[in-house]
């Protein structure tokens, strides 16, 4: 059975000065492109994952919509490595073949964000969210992300807001909330 799951470029900021969002993540039977999984969902970023995941594609029979999962896996690894060119190469490549995966799209959007796309990248997410996602709270947190990058504080808030209701023991939301000051007029 594949799943997806939806990871935060949050961790990633913490790497860089880059503005960090989400990702999503496959499991797929015994296999490459499972382990490719696992190692996405394990937050994972070096060459040996990354490698499971080209194995995977290059040498495995995946259905079309495994192959667009585990490049989306591929693409979590490459955005936690910063590189956001082949990242957003990976979600292109799980869109154009299987459309219908919201995380493709709340991923594109987290590598859209770490490239300072934030208008992209709030809309990619938008169509995640309309799709259907595992993990929902994450794309809220990485809405969060891109409306304080277009300078937006008040949906920012509302975003972390939500991430903290869907996830009440996910902190990074929480420590988001913790930096604004909500007054009333």
């Amino acid at each position: 059975m594949n799943r997806l799951f939806v990871a935060g470029l949050a961790a990633i900021a913490t790497l860089s000065a880059a503005t960090g969002a989400n990702a999503a993540i496959t499991v797929i039977g015994a296999s490459q492109a499972s382990e490719c999984a696992q190692a996405a969902r394990a937050g994972r970023s070096d060459r040996a994952a990354l490698n499971m995941c080209e194995n995977a594609l290059g040498e495995e029979m995946l259905t079309i919509r495994d192959r667009a999962k585990t490049l989306i896996n591929r693409g979590v690894i490459r955005m936690r490595q910063l590189n956001w060119t082949d990242a957003l190469a990976d979600m292109d490549q799980a869109i154009a073949m299987q459309g219908d995966i919201g995380e493709a799209y709340v991923n594109r959007g987290a590598v859209l964000i770490g490239m300072r796309r934030y208008q992209e990248g709030l809309e990619m997410i938008d169509r995640g969210l309309v799709l259907g996602i595992d993990d929902p709270a994450k794309a809220y947190y990485n809405r969060g992300l891109a409306h304080e990058g277009l300078e937006n504080a008040r949906d920012a808030y509302l975003d972390y807001q939500q991430a903290v209701t869907l996830a009440p023991r996910w902190d990074l939301p929480q420590q988001q909330l913790l930096r604004f000051t909500v007054t009333r007029r």
